[in-house]
């Protein structure tokens, strides 16, 4: 499953301790501004769309380099809002501070916060914070748990013969552009029920064993590098439409297991580029 924290020259343990004072970091601007009035919202895209950004997402990702500036100076950051910044260890904290800020500044509690180390080969640990429900899925260097009301569980996805017993998610019905939205809808047809509109929390409900199949388009490395840790950590598989690597972005299926996948990728893979 990866690289252990001994392999990059410091403790599996002391790793997981800086990942989680990180998803602890972001809690708090998070939690703050969740569901009160007056949250200002700017736009991206300015007039060709509608990609939000709030107070709240930059805040949470300041919080969280400025401690990496204390505890891991050395290691790289990609982060959404903040952009790239180098590093010498060879290895990189990746960011999203609010993945799904319209569910944030819609009051639904399906937002998270990610956060991943990668190295040049890809994610090698994640986590996937929601902080308003006080879940926090763990997956790599020897972790597989979620911690949350419940206490804290072991991670595992759950295996299916194929799509016909599968529930798959996106979160956007009109994901991506047209052929690969024509993609999606011709796995989903296949399976048994499908839900919409989850954002990070899908990756989530998928390595705890709930779902079976998250097909997404048009990612960055932020959005998945995290989710690609904690789900091959609890036995799923991340990939893209081709079955290559999915860290990068782009067209992105994630499987609970292979036979799942297999059946997805089948139909995924005739979608053009």
């Amino acid at each position: 499953m990866g690289k252990t924290g001994e392999e990059w020259g410091f403790p599996a343990d002391r790793l997981w301790q800086v990942a989680e004072a990180l998803a602890q970091a972001a809690r708090g601007p998070t939690l703050a501004q969740f569901r009160q009035h007056g949250l200002g919202i700017e736009n991206k895209a300015g007039v060709a769309a509608f990609d939000p950004v709030t107070e709240a997402d930059r805040a949470a990702e300041r919080a969280m380099r400025d401690l990496l500036a204390v505890e891991r100076p050395d290691d790289g950051i990609l982060g959404e809002e903040y952009g790239a910044q180098a590093g010498t260890s060879g290895l990189t904290w990746v960011l999203d501070p609010i993945d799904g800020t319209r569910a944030y500044m819609s009051g639904t509690p399906t937002w998270g916060v990610l956060i991943a180390l990668s190295d040049r080969d890809g994610p090698r640990i994640g986590i996937i914070d929601q902080p308003y429900t006080a879940e926090r899925f763990m997956g790599g260097a020897g972790r597989a748990r979620l911690d949350g009301p419940h206490g804290s569980l072991p991670l595992a996805t759950r295996r299916v013969a194929g799509l016909s017993e599968a529930t798959v998610f996106t979160t956007f019905p009109e994901i991506g552009t047209a052929a690969e939205r024509a993609g999606f809808e011709a796995v989903a047809r296949a399976c048994r029920l499908t839900r919409f509109g989850m954002d990070c929390y899908a990756y989530g409900l998928l390595a705890a064993g709930q779902i079976d199949l998250v097909i997404e388009a048009g990612l960055q490395p932020y959005d998945i590098c995290a989710p690609i840790a904690v789900i091959e950590a609890a036995g799923g598989i991340v990939t893209d439409w081709q079955g290559g690597p999915a860290h990068g972005g782009g067209r992105v299926l994630a499987a609970g297991g292979p036979e799942v996948h297999a059946a997805a990728l089948e139909i995924l893979r005739k979608v053009p580029a």
